[in-house]
């Protein structure tokens, strides 16, 4: 027997699907709009007339764009920093997680608050960036340079911006979440800490685990800000693509242009397409990494952030 539908629930039901839907068309726009001005004339993309499909089409812009160099060389340093950051990420903020969950740790409440208190309050912009500074001039002394520059700092980007309190939080509740007697019967079989991490917390936490892996995946593969402000004049060997890509933004499109300055590429609405281009491909690794972690999305978080 089927129940009866109140009028106030079907109002419900399709103002929630109404807005939904349009929540999911602005979503898909921006991508739609830029795989349209890939494939769209430059003329059309230059006076404005695409808006949604390609006006005109050509697949000069991707050819430009793969033919170049250099942005797969910083394609492949984006690579780089999100697969092997997102590793050392992991591996310690599951150590830290690790240890903040166990009530036998001395002191472990005030670790607790300052891992917490770091999410209150932030030193500020100018402290974290003399922070990157030093690291990198203590990685340099290590090699024998003489400041940071003297290394391929995509390493000071691996190590020295993996910490994320908001994870390690995520991780830590998930730990305390399991069962002490699971642990009780691996300790009294003779495993011992490290094997009680691996075998026992790690397979019982995997959903938040993968879920904090994306968070990390998603951070690297998006940074910009401190990418560009650390690097510096590394551009051959050590930017990442999206710092690549708002230096050709910068050079080549009227977006940023100042009256009176000359772009690199004499044809703006060719770099505008290019830039679409560049958009569409840096964006395929995180769309077909995504479906495959996304059954995992919601359960991590919550058995991350609810703590009994």
């Amino acid at each position: 027997m089927k129940r009866k539908i109140e009028v106030s629930e079907l109002i419900f039901k399709i103002i929630s699907y109404f807005l939904l839907i349009v929540f999911s068309a602005l979503c898909l726009y921006p991508l739609i709009y830029a795989l349209g001005s890939t494939f769209s004339d430059w003329t059309a993309i230059k006076d404005g007339k695409v808006i949604l499909w390609p006006v005109g089409f050509q697949v000069e812009s991707f050819k430009a764009v793969f033919m170049d160099n250099q942005f797969w060389v910083n394609y492949s340093n984006t690579l780089f920093v999100t697969f092997v950051g997102t590793i050392w990420c992991l591996v310690y903020s599951v150590l830290g997680a690790y240890a903040l969950s166990k009530k036998r740790l001395l002191g472990r409440h005030g670790f607790n608050f300052f891992l917490v208190f770091t999410m209150w309050f932030s030193a500020g912009v100018i402290p974290q960036y003399l922070n990157y500074q030093q690291t990198g001039n203590i990685l340099a002394s290590i090699v024998g340079g003489s400041n940071m520059y003297a290394i391929d700092l995509k390493w000071l980007i691996v190590l020295a911006m993996g910490m994320n309190a908001t994870n390690i939080i995520l991780l830590r509740n998930s730990f305390e979440g399991v069962p002490s007697e699971i642990e009780e019967a691996a300790r009294i079989d003779g495993a011992t800490e490290l094997q009680i991490l691996t075998k026992v917390y790690i397979p019982m936490s995997k959903a938040t685990i993968a879920t904090v892996a994306l968070f990390f995946g998603i951070s690297r593969w998006n940074g910009y800000f401190w990418a560009y402000k650390v690097l510096g004049s590394q551009q051959s060997y050590s930017w990442p693509v999206q710092v690549y890509m708002r230096d050709f933004i910068d050079k080549n499109t009227n977006l940023t242009l100042k009256l009176g300055d000359d772009p690199d590429i004499s044809n703006i609405g060719q770099a505008t397409s290019m830039v679409y281009a560049m958009v569409v491909l840096a964006m395929v690794p995180i769309l077909v990494i995504y479906p495959f972690i996304q059954k995992y999305f919601a359960k991590g978080v919550n058995m991350g952030g609810v703590k009994e």
